[in-house]
């Protein structure tokens, strides 16, 4: 395992370049999805999409302590040795991932509703969202449980596998996707549909891998896992202390998100679409850099678990490297090719004529962004979700306030607002980094040579 592998930049660039192709995909798909729809010539669509993937990406990243409270938590018991805790935390989360994904399938009308009913959309525009959103809610046990799936492997430093599962439910979504759309005709919904199904194919993919990296299936994982383990109560205590902070920092970020794709809905359908465009840029950034934040998350809290201060300040330098020059270079290539990709993505003249005048700050987000991925992979690694919460509320209530009193400047203010919002949420969890040191260089006086 990675834990105990040595920690150069080789190996760092070895363990992050899976999560770098399989994250790099994800955007992709939303790329593929934006394209589908773009190239129909039917911007109230293609605005359906948009608003319909931002309100799905609320509910179901609501959930996203899944992924990232299992990721920080797997690397800890795994660093510390504790092979029965790795296994027990595996089926704690895919039962809690399953549970509440039956649960948004059942709620899933009055949440649409309810949801479309805050947004500044058109009704036409609200229509093709709903269908996109029916298709959605289909997949959610599935979605949910992945996300479990996702962090459990990451925390084992597995990124291989982590990126094969990835990659076969990216292919499966951009195949169907085109299919129910350009072969079928169901429009948004057919988008919504084809991921759905995609995130049960991969779901099926993901307990065969579980079996080959556990040398168990998940049923045999449970005959073997005592009782007393997986209800323990301090366990439980931290697992949902953990989780529900993580829960409530990353629902502040998505109504950030939320947000800004309505503050775009209020400028007409032609300045949401080309925002949503734009946002697979800013998207495409953000999976590249998590995948450097996503081996923090790992070696960190590997390193944490161990109580070894220099590896944990080792593991936090090399990563960082490797990020700001990916940001560097993102910004750079947003620059010189965002024109030509913001023409493939939609034909209509108004929506790249807007997507165009923006490019700039969409180019810029991944070099001021990265500080906040990196801080991100830090905390979500030693499972600090308490700094993690407050970092992300007060970003999100400073960012709001930001758009509002820039609201006369029209899309520009909206623009300025977003990219302000990185710099909040980096410089939040920067305050909590010198108690961080504090308690791991406690943990290391502790731990016995």
């Amino acid at each position: 395992m990675s834990t105990s592998s040595p920690l150069t930049r080789r190996a760092i660039f070895s363990q992050a370049w899976p999560i770098m192709l399989g994250q790099a995909s994800v955007p992709l798909v939303g790329i593929v999805d934006t394209a589908v729809i773009g190239r129909t010539g039917d911007a109230t669509a293609l605005a359906g999409v948009a608003l319909g993937a931002t309100i799905i990406t609320l509910v179901f990243w609501t959930f996203g302590f899944l992924r990232m409270g299992m990721t920080g938590l797997t690397a800890q018991a795994q660093g510390s040795g504790d092979r029965a805790e790795v296994e027990a935390l595996l089926l704690r989360a895919l039962a809690i991932g399953l549970g509440l994904g039956f649960i948004l399938l059942a709620a899933s009308w009055p949440i649409r509703e309810a949801a479309l009913a805050v947004m500044s959309g058109t009704p036409p525009v609200d229509a093709e969202a709903s269908g996109y959103m029916q298709g959605r809610f289909i997949g959610a046990p599935a979605a949910l449980a992945v996300y479990a799936i996702n962090g459990w492997l990451l925390g084992l430093g597995r990124t291989r596998e982590a990126l094969a599962l990835q990659i076969a439910m990216n292919l499966a979504n951009i195949g169907l996707d085109v299919w129910f759309v350009w072969g079928m005709g169901l429009s948004a919904f057919g988008v919504g549909l084809g991921t759905a199904c995609a995130e049960l194919i991969a779901l099926a993919l993901g307990l065969l891998i579980v079996a080959r990296v556990a040398g168990a299936g998940v049923l045999a994982i449970v005959s073997r896992t005592p009782r007393r383990l997986l209800t323990d109560r301090a366990r439980l205590t931290k697992l949902f202390a953990v989780n529900r902070d993580i829960m409530i920092r990353t629902v502040a970020l998505l109504i950030l998100f939320t947000w800004f794709a309505n503050s775009g809905a209020r400028l007409g359908a032609a300045t949401l679409a080309a925002n949503h465009v734009l946002l697979q840029f800013v998207s495409f950034a953000a999976f590249i850099l998590d995948a450097f934040a996503f081996t923090a998350e790992e070696r960190v809290g590997s390193a944490y678990g161990r109580g070894d201060r220099d590896r944990f300040l080792r593991a936090i330098r090399l990563t960082g490297e490797f990020s700001l020059l990916s940001g560097a270079a993102l910004a750079v290539c947003f620059l010189l090719l965002g024109g030509p990709l913001i023409d493939f993505l939609t034909t209509d003249a108004q929506v790249r004529d807007t997507a165009r005048a923006f490019l700039p700050y969409a180019a810029l987000i991944p070099l001021i962004g990265m500080p906040s991925y990196m801080m991100d992979g830090v905390f979500i690694g030693t499972t600090r979700g308490r700094a993690l919460r407050n970092a992300g509320v007060a970003a999100t209530a400073i960012y709001i306030g930001i758009d509002l009193l820039l609201r006369p400047y029209d899309n520009t203010g909206v623009w300025i607002a977003m990219t302000a919002s990185y710099l909040l949420r980096a410089g939040g969890l920067a305050l909590y980094f010198p108690g961080l040191l504090k308690d791991i260089r406690q943990s290391e006086a502790k731990t016995p040579v």
